[in-house]
């Protein structure tokens, strides 16, 4: 009645065993580090600089703990804080502006738990602190670009409605003048611009020689509402940018008109955060000009109208300038390798893909098509004490391929240089391009949000709270309370580690989240021993009061479980970043308690109590 089978030990053994080994890394600490990545796919990371760097630290006498190389960057740890501030500013002076040098933390967890997949959980801004982004948006650039596409709309619309005009051009950075012959005509086109385009205040104007006109400008509504869809569209893409970067709990929000601030809790790689979030990043195809020589060009021959000359490789290529696709179009890209060993990005496109691409390379099978990687880089300066931002677009040919078949809404990106290159890439076309240049104006590494004390406080209310539920348990219950009080160490284990595996970000809140699984995990204990004691008290023998305590009480610990379950979800699905936190670990806390407060306390008592000749149980009765 009350024993269990090999392989249920044997499997709560394992489970057990696996437990304690992914949620051993979180008592090791983290030291301060320095992190090296290359700024650009030109800059070679190798055991050359990290010797440059050593030579460097050892100049300035600063010590470092560690060193290494991996995956295209250089960690050195320190054994300070201020030891690792001194050398960052020595590394940055030295490596320059081809490297992107950023402050981190580095865990010391042993490498045979590295080789087995173990690694810490994460904490977020108010236990350990991150990394601050400020972002300066350039939104008057998508405003320009949104007029410079009105003006070229209002213009069809005109001829499509047979009103006559004699000129459609921009005036100033944000505003549209129409010009007329007639009187009549301007005034038809008036009664259709204020009602097809209502974001335009229109004016009418008139002069001495005749000519009639109509002045648009911004209404101050469409205005605020289009600055407004730029900055959540850019906040949307930098969220898909730091999802992509595995980096959860990350705080991304708007800063007055034109500012986005982004802060990232215990990240691990500073550097790629660096790198990735101000990009901004997109893709074009250019089908190649076959019928001009480019070298002729390169040697300063005058190039057609219609095309512009790249480097590719060394050698000059031309492009023609029609854009066929655009990375906007592109809906999924998964970095991988082809058949000839060498990195390439697998492209799927939206729904019907792009009907000029698909119809450019139907007619062009033979012939070579580029594709132009497009990055908008920023430079702020100060000019006479004020900050100004300085944009420049930058166009280099990542890919020439032939085209051999028409290509539908599949196809891939060959002659990457390095798989690095590749993943890149592929991520910056999954997260999307954002919207408008951007520039990073401020960075800075930022303690726990909440103070030592604060935090001191959250993790002593967990301490306390699990010491008082102990003794408790173990008077009130005895041993049964003792073996409540194991599997409740035991659920405490399980649930770091399943949060160190799923990489989840730990808060005060998760913390909270911990005191009331604790809780509900001895609560099904409780349920379980007053159902024995009820089930004694009535004179059944000890065997069959056992049985029945844990057979009648999980059908309602279950009930509890799925109805907390249900509140959870509701919390994580409309809950923010923090409230996200306690519903993850509230969740994680009540499966591990079905494993360890049932099975885990159910099959200690099958040991100690399962066999026929036990005639008493200590449970806290007579």
């Amino acid at each position: 009645m009350n024993r269990y089978p090999v392989w249920k030990y044997i499997l709560i053994v394992v489970v057990l065993i696996c437990g304690v080994i992914y949620a051993l890394p979180n008592l090791y600490g983290e030291v301060p580090a320095v992190q090296v990545a290359a700024a650009n796919s030109a800059v070679t990371i190798n055991s050359q600089l990290t010797d440059t760097i050593k030579q460097a630290l050892t100049t300035a006498n600063i010590a470092y703990t560690h060193a290494q190389q991996e995956n295209r960057t250089v960690l050195f740890t320190f054994a300070s804080p201020d030891v690792q501030l001194q050398a960052k500013e020595v590394i940055q002076q030295t490596l320059g502006e081809n490297y992107l040098v950023a402050l981190n933390l580095a865990p010391t967890t042993p490498v045979w738990l590295k080789s087995l997949g173990a690694t810490p959980m994460k904490l977020g801004l108010d236990l350990r602190g991150g990394v601050h982004f400020l972002l300066q948006v350039d939104v008057n650039s998508v405003l320009q670009q949104r007029t410079e596409g009105d003006l070229h709309n209002i213009a069809q619309a005109l001829r499509d409605e047979h009103i006559r005009y004699s000129g459609v051009f921009r005036q100033g950075k944000e505003g549209v003048m129409l010009q007329f012959r007639t009187l009549e005509a301007r005034e038809d086109a008036y009664t259709f611009v204020t009602q097809r385009y209502p974001e335009f205040s229109w004016t009418k104007q008139s002069s001495a020689a005749d000519e009639f006109a109509l002045q648009g400008a911004w209404a101050p509504a469409a205005l605020y509402q289009a600055r407004q869809e730029t900055l959540e569209q850019a906040m949307n893409t930098l969220r898909n940018r730091v999802n992509e970067l595995g980096i959860s709990e990350a705080i991304v929000q708007q800063q007055g008109d034109s500012r986005v601030s982004v802060d990232l809790p215990g990240v691990q790689d500073t550097a790629q955060a660096k790198s990735l979030i101000g990009k901004t990043a997109t893709l074009e195809f250019h089908m190649v000009d076959v019928e001009h020589d480019p070298a002729l060009v390169a040697a300063g021959g005058m190039a057609p109208t219609d095309t512009r000359l790249y480097d590719w490789h060394g050698q000059p290529t031309l492009l023609k300038n029609q854009i066929v696709l655009r990375g906007s179009s592109i809906v999924s890209a998964r970095s991988g390798f082809g058949e000839d060993g060498r990195a390439n990005v697998d492209v799927r496109l939206s729904g019907m893909g792009d009907s000029l691409f698909t119809k450019t390379t139907a007619e062009s099978i033979g012939k070579p098509m580029a594709v132009v990687y497009v990055e908008v880089k920023s430079t702020p300066k100060l000019v006479d004490g004020k900050q100004e931002i300085s944009y420049q677009t930058e166009r280099h040919v990542i890919s020439v391929a032939t085209i051999q078949s028409a290509l539908g809404n599949g196809f891939q990106i060959t002659g990457l240089a390095s798989a690095d290159e590749a993943k890149t890439l592929a991520l910056l076309l999954r997260a999307g391009a954002l919207p408008a240049p951007v520039t990073i104006i401020e960075e800075r590494q930022v303690g726990p949000s909440l103070g030592k004390q604060n935090i001191h406080m959250g993790i002593l209310s967990v301490e306390v709270g699990m010491a008082l539920v102990v003794v408790f348990m173990a008077v009130y219950y005895s041993m049964m309370g003792i073996i409540a009080d194991l599997a409740l160490v035991l659920n405490l284990v399980l649930i770091v580690a399943v949060l160190s595996l799923l990489g989840a970000t730990l808060t005060l809140p998760g913390i909270a989240g911990l005191v009331l699984t604790m809780g509900m995990a001895v609560d099904a204990n409780v349920l379980i021993f007053e159902r024995i004691r009820e089930e004694l008290r009535r004179g059944m023998s000890l065997q069959a009061s056992i049985y029945a305590g844990y057979e009648r009480a999980f059908v309602t610990i279950l009930d509890a479980n799925i109805t907390t379950l249900i509140v959870m979800m509701i919390l994580f699905s409309l809950g923010s970043g923090v409230v996200k936190g306690l519903a993850i670990t509230v969740t994680i806390g009540l499966i591990t308690s079905m494993i360890t407060a049932i099975m885990g306390t159910r099959a200690i008592v099958n040991l100690l109590y399962g066999r026929r000749e036990a005639k008493r149980i200590s449970i806290g009765i007579a």
